[in-house]
């Protein structure tokens, strides 16, 4: 398999070349998939999504085992797939390096062996260096290299399945739920591995994961699918902080999901805006100048928030807010909304605590918090503690009306 020859551009300013990952899909048929992505040469992007998202035929498509009804896959200046020009390169011109789920191993050669697969068009002596330099890479000692794959650990076999893939120097690596059949002590060996390999291939590499956490860890940008469409993509943080819509927050496991009604521009306060929090399907009515936080009559919260100018008076909205938006008080904090609860959950998580609270205003509603440190200390289920809600970590969205 030869590498796609580059086409070289012309630029009246220096420029580095783009040599990442860029894709366009949209179908209808054998199955829906719309929507596209960006990763660029260096980075890890991770698509993530529940099953049935669509994120494996997107592999498929990218792998070139695929032809979709209209769509466009470049790396760097190579044209892959473009239906409207008639370009779908085979797999065999595309020099992609995939690992499996399943390793994909031959059970009747050594490691070594397997690895030299990959590179028949070189002479044997030539592929048994070239292999054994990327076992050595992935950290496999002289006499693993010489087994056979039922005498290696799943997190051995894996680390052959990563040096195989990455033995014919590919353009773009693919990563199929590579950790799921290894056990979680040899998959918390394989991160810190994938991150160095990492540091010396300069390519684009997707990921397809089921474990979010994984994802997070591991990721340099998330996209999020669902029902075979791309909702968003963006870092792990900015998801989690600013997710485009609910099904979104929902995918990437925000906790602190709310429902509320927009008020309006706060009068006299540029970029600032009141957010009505209410319990359930409570009512209220949109009046922009409410001068407090919290109408106890009403069992309304009122909130001032970032106002982003894209919400109508009165539109019902569904917010979020991350627990690094989110204090235990032991004095007052004139930034922080004052909301207080009663602690019914506490788990111990390690170095963190997942603390549930029931809040007292909106009356019922549970609140999560992540706590590390000296502020989970003397906490017991039972208790009554008063969080601050920072105004600043809230995030507004609109939501479809019945």
């Amino acid at each position: 398999m030869s590498a796609v020859p580059l086409v070289s551009s012309v630029s009246s300013e220096p420029s580095v070349p783009f040599n990442g990952l860029q894709v366009q899909v949209d179908q209808a048929l054998p199955m829906p998939l719309q929507g596209g992505f960006s990763c660029e040469a260096g980075q890890l992007l991770a698509l993530v999504g529940p099953s049935g998202a669509g994120k494996t035929s997107f592999l498929r498509m990218l792998a070139g085992l695929m032809r979709p009804q209209a769509g466009r896959v470049t790396v760097g200046d190579a044209v892959w797939c473009d239906t409207e020009r008639g370009i779908f390169l085979p797999p065999s011109q595309r020099h992609v390096g995939m690992v499996f789920q399943q390793y994909a191993l031959m059970p009747h050669l050594s490691a070594l062996d397997n690895v030299a697969l990959a590179l028949l068009h070189l002479p044997r002596p030539q592929r048994l260096a070239r292999a054994r330099e990327w076992l050595e890479r992935v950290r496999l000692s002289a006499d693993q290299q010489l087994r056979r794959p039922a005498a290696l650990s799943g997190g051995q076999q894996q680390r052959v399945a990563v040096a195989r893939a990455l033995a014919r120097e590919p353009r773009l690596l693919l990563l199929d739920e590579p950790f799921s059949a290894v056990d979680q002590m040899n998959r918390q060996n394989l991160y810190p591995l994938l991150a160095d390999l990492r540091k010396d291939i300069h390519i684009p590499m997707v990921l397809v994961t089921h474990d979010l956490a994984e994802a997070r860890m591991l990721a340099d940008t998330l996209v999020v699918m669902d029902g075979g469409q791309v909702l968003q993509q963006g870092s792990p943080a900015h998801l989690y902080r600013a997710p485009r819509n609910v099904r979104v927050a929902d995918l990437v496991g925000v906790q602190n999901r709310f429902r509320g009604m927009w008020l309006g521009p706060a009068e006299g306060e540029p970029g600032w805006g009141w957010l009505a929090w209410t319990h359930s399907a409570g009512t209220v009515q949109p009046h922009a100048d409410t001068p407090a936080d919290a109408d106890a009559s009403a069992q309304v919260v009122r909130l001032k928030v970032r106002d982003k100018r894209r919400l109508d008076v009165g539109q019902q909205v569904a917010w979020v807010i991350q627990s690094d938006g989110l204090h235990l008080l032991h004095a007052p904090q004139d930034a922080l909304v004052r909301l207080c609860a009663r602690l019914t959950q506490l788990r111990n998580l390690g170095e963190l605590s997942l603390a549930t609270l029931e809040l007292e205003q909106p009356a019922g509603v549970p609140l999560q918090l992540t706590l590390a440190g000296p502020q989970r200390q003397g906490l017991a289920v039972g208790q009554r503690v008063c969080v601050g809600l920072d105004r600043e970590w809230v995030h507004v969205m609109p939501t479809r009306s019945a």
